[in-house]
């Protein structure tokens, strides 16, 4: 382990230690906090996190090591990794490495000894900002100069690196003890997934419910969707500002109109907001975390919801055709959209709860009883 920097764009700087990424030496992007107690891993490999550098809030972390299993991409999607304190011990059954090993493993750079708590309050005070890790002896001045010169998250086309460039199937479901992960390997409905940086989790619970799953790139038009004849069409998360993404705006655009059922999660729900002439605007800090009360306003039912995302819809922009069915109870921010005179839906948190409470599973219900609504 070696000592480092963290060091902020508006002159704040922390000093640690590093635990993984020595190769590296250094690394940049956009400063958020993570309020979950636990599930790091899932956080780690949600490609929702590329640009990011993630501040956990539990005061240690690491306990119950890392498995095979759980992860929610291929790989670690992460900038960088800061934490106060590091676990010397792993202690679970299904553990088949430490934190340290994993993050070595993708070569991503972790950092401990941090005084998060300090850190987190300067991020809720003045918002999220451009971040600097640098492990050696490192001036702060310099630090601070190289945190300045990272690029603002919104410049940057993150979808196009964690998209997948292949159309894939998909056919696996949610884990099982003890049998693990379950297979479906016929579906009742086709359902076109559009990946922006799609979760594993996601797809398992579409298969659970019997959904036959194919899984396009980002770059696929709205003609190739239709040519597939779907049942469904599904609007993936993703990392970054849905605001550049002009493309794939366009296409949901024109599959909105072809009146086949749309339903979008996260970076889904916001490209279909601007889809529909809404816009969105960045959060002072975001929403990152496993706590965060949604309130239906179909049902008038609370949900203690996991979210991770930067940026919401403004409710000014959004057309009268339509309505908003969710919102944050902390800050009132939509949570949900739904449109009158066409199936589409969309949602801003996590519903497949990984990590994260369960309260939100019934949303893939409600799409699977729009296809079949719309199949009668």
């Amino acid at each position: 382990m070696e000592r480092a920097i963290l060091a902020l764009e508006d002159g704040h700087f922390f000093y640690g230690y590093a635990f993984s990424g020595l190769n590296k030496k250094e690394t940049g992007g956009e400063v958020i906090f993570n309020t979950s107690m636990t599930g790091y891993q899932e956080i780690l490999t949600d490609p929702s996190y590329k640009g990011q550098i993630v501040v956990m809030t539990p005061s240690e972390v690491g306990n119950y090591g890392i498995n095979s299993e759980d992860v929610e991409s291929e790989k670690v999607h992460v900038n960088g990794f800061v934490i106060k304190d590091l676990s010397s011990i792993v202690s679970n059954w299904r553990s088949e490495k430490s934190l340290q090993e994993y993050l070595e493993e993708n070569e991503v750079i972790g950092i401990f000894g941090i005084d998060t708590r300090a850190l987190v309050r300067i991020i809720r005070q003045y918002g999220v900002m451009k971040g600097y890790i640098g492990i050696g002896n490192i001036d702060p001045k310099e630090a601070v100069k190289k945190a300045r010169s990272i690029p603002d998250i919104s410049e940057l086309d993150l979808v196009s690196k964690v998209s997948h460039r292949e159309v894939y199937k998909w056919n696996e479901g949610t884990w099982r003890w003890p049998e693990g992960y379950s297979r479906v390997d016929e579906g009742k409905y086709k359902v076109a997934v559009l990946d922006y940086g799609v979760k594993r989790n996601i797809l398992r619970l579409f298969a659970d419910r019997g959904l036959e799953l194919t899984v396009f790139p980002h770059t696929t038009t709205a003609e190739e969707i239709l040519k597939f004849k779907p049942d469904g069409i599904f609007l993936s998360n993703g990392p970054g500002d849905p605001a550049i993404l002009h493309f794939q705006i366009e296409q949901i655009r024109r599959l909105i109109h072809s009146e086949i059922p749309v339903f979008g999660i996260c970076l889904g729900h916001q490209l279909l907001s601007w889809a529909v002439g809404s816009r969105t605007y960045k959060l002072e800090f975001g929403h990152h975390g496993g706590n965060h009360p949604v309130k239906n306003l179909k049902t008038g039912k609370v949900e203690i919801t996991a979210q991770n995302h930067n940026y919401a819809t403004d409710p000014d922009k959004l057309p009268s055709d339509a309505e908003v069915t969710h919102i944050n109870l902390n800050d009132d921010t939509i949570e949900g959209i739904r449109l009158k005179d066409y199936p589409v839906f969309s949602i801003q948190y996590h519903p497949e709860s990984s990590p994260g409470p369960h309260d939100s599973l019934y949303i893939f219900d409600d799409f699977v009883k729009l296809i079949e609504e719309c199949k009668r």
